[in-house]
This record gives structure tokens, sequence and C-alpha cells, in this order.
């Protein structure tokens, strides 16, 4: 009999989860608004809500649960601390706490959302074809995994390669995580559509006026990149200014790890082209000469669904999967 594994995409804004089969893949995904701002406790309770769903869908057997979830998670991968983009949350056993609301007995594997991605894209994405790289996920936040001979680093606690909390400039916007000039300050979803909000402003011929209605606080990252396509020449500046900011931060991590390669995922980076190539142009500027051979920065053309296949993979092999 076939068994299958849930993977959960736990995100500031939405709640992703997929039924996933070991070697089928994705047979059914489905997505929940998170609704953060109303605690831990609700989250969790609309987690369990959504798990249930997919367990009573799936096909066969569900054998365990993955989720992706954003912050540090301990190195049993269990517990999740102090996350960014999930107020309220201070340090919570997610695998105890989901389990006890569910009922059941099944795996609970927690690891963190970027990890997880990075998982899926060394298993069926554009990963794949490497045994070292660096995974940049853009999303509500910016969260970063380091693969290294095929296996996750995860640092001396679990909570390795925060690229997004990586500072670009100590007086420069905070992030959620209250560092200054942090990657995520830049280009996590909100930050991101604040500055071009600020920018457009002074751009009334832009497109992009259209396409919200003239109310720009419609305004998203996907409008940005809709308007893009569409030969705007405002809405491209802002992704080349993202872009350029991305291929900096990537320097610095390039220049610590020594690896080459760089996977970048999450719905902003849905943009494509347009926020990588001019982070693609930038990023030698920021490597030390010696290590500038052979760069890449590559689009994970999977989605989100290089998430969730990450955090299924995570729930099948259990506490030590590794790639």
């Amino acid at each position: 009999m076939s068994s299958y594994a849930i993977g959960i995409d736990l995100g500031g804004t939405n709640l992703k989860a997929a039924v996933v089969h070991k070697t089928d893949g994705v047979v059914e995904i489905t997505k929940r608004p998170t609704e953060a701002d109303q605690g831990p406790e609700h989250v969790v309770a609309r987690i369990a809500d959504l798990v249930d769903h997919m367990i009573e869908g799936a096909p066969g057997p569900v054998t365990g649960i993955g989720i992706g979830s954003p912050g540090p998670i301990n190195w049993e991968r269990t517990t999740v601390t102090r996350p960014p983009n999930l107020p309220g949350w201070d340090s919570i056993n997610l695998s105890d706490k989901l389990r006890s609301t569910l009922g059941l007995e099944i795996p609970v594997i927690v690891e963190n959302d970027a990890n997880v991605a990075a998982l899926g894209s060394a298993f069926y994405g554009a990963g794949k074809a490497y045994d070292s790289f660096i995974m940049i996920t853009l999303g509500t936040g910016v969260g970063g995994a380091i693969i290294y001979r095929n296996q996750i680093f995860r640092g001396s606690t679990g909570g390795a390669a925060e690229i997004g909390h990586m500072t670009i400039d100590y007086e420069g916007a905070f992030a959620n995580s209250g560092v200054a000039g942090a990657i995520e300050g830049y280009l996590g979803q909100s930050f991101l559509s604040d500055h071009a909000r600020d920018r457009l402003v002074n751009y009334p011929d832009s497109t992009v006026h259209d396409l919200v209605d003239g109310d720009l606080d419609r305004l998203d990252p996907r409008i940005l990149y809709e308007a893009a396509k569409d030969g705007d020449e405002a809405a491209r500046d802002l992704l080349a200014w993202a872009g350029h900011k991305l291929g900096c931060a990537l320097g610095s991590a390039i220049n610590l790890l020594d690896i080459r390669t760089v996977v970048v995922g999450g719905g902003v980076s849905a943009a494509g082209d347009f926020i990588l190539d001019p982070a693609r142009e930038a990023l030698p500027d920021f490597v030390m000469p010696g290590l500038r051979s052979d760069l890449k920065i590559l689009q994970e053309v999977l989605g989100n669904e290089v998430s969730l296949l990450g955090a299924a993979r995570l729930a099948i092999e259990g506490r030590e999967a590794q790639v």
C-alpha cells in the first residue's frame, strides 16, 4: 500500500499544504491565510485544521507531517524560537503542540523554511545538479539555507544560514528581526512594496497606477513584475534596485562560504530576471577576486511547490533527513 506525507509551508501571510507521495510527488495542494496577527495558538489551530483536511482527502495513509517554519529551529527539529513575521511567538514546540491538537501519534518534524526549500530544490528542482549551493527565499521574509556536500549545514544549534538578517548597511532599514540594514529590510515583500509606493509617487505615468486602479496600497511585487513585463521603466528600475541589493548580500555570503552557486526561490523570485539579472551583474563587485570564477544565480522554477516537497521529504526521511 502506498504511503503519503503532508508538507506544510508556514508563512507570515499564508499557510500552504500538500499531500506528497515519495515517488509521484505532489498529489494535492491547498492554501489559507495564516492570520498570524492573532497569535501562535490561533495559527497552530489553523495548521491542525488544514492537516485534518489534507489527511481526509489523501489517497492513502499519511505517515508523517513536515513543516517549514521561519526562524531558528532547534537541533531536534521540534521547536521554533522567535520567528520573524509571526508576532507573539517566543519558543514553541510546534511538533508537540500540533500532535496534541490533532490527537495523532504520527511524527511531526519542523525545520527552517529555507532549509526545507533547499531540500526540495536538491531533490526535485534547480539545485538537483549541485552538491553544494546557497538557497535564498524571497517572500514575506527573506530566508537562507546552505547545502554543503549534500548536507544541510545547520550550525551549532540548528539556526544557521539566516542570510536575510545579514546587514548590508548598519544604518539602513530595519528588518522584522530588529537588525538594521538586513537584506529582509529591503527585499521582504512588505518592505519592497513600501519602498515601491514611496518611489512611484514621483512616476505618475507608470502603468503600475493603472494596475492598482490608482490605489498604491494594493501594490505588491507581483504587480511590479506584471508592469515590468509590459515594459514599464519605473517598475523595472525598482526591481533592478532590489536585485542590486540581493547581489550585494549574496557576495558577502559567497565570501564567507566559498560556495559559488545560489538558488533563489520564494514568491518575490517570480519576478525572475528583472531581479536576478541585476543581482548577477552586481555580484562580482562584492566577491573577492579569487572567488569570482563560476558564479551562478539560478531561479527555482518550482515556486511554492519546492518548499512543500522539501517539507514532505523531511517527514518521509525522518529527523535525520539530508540531501
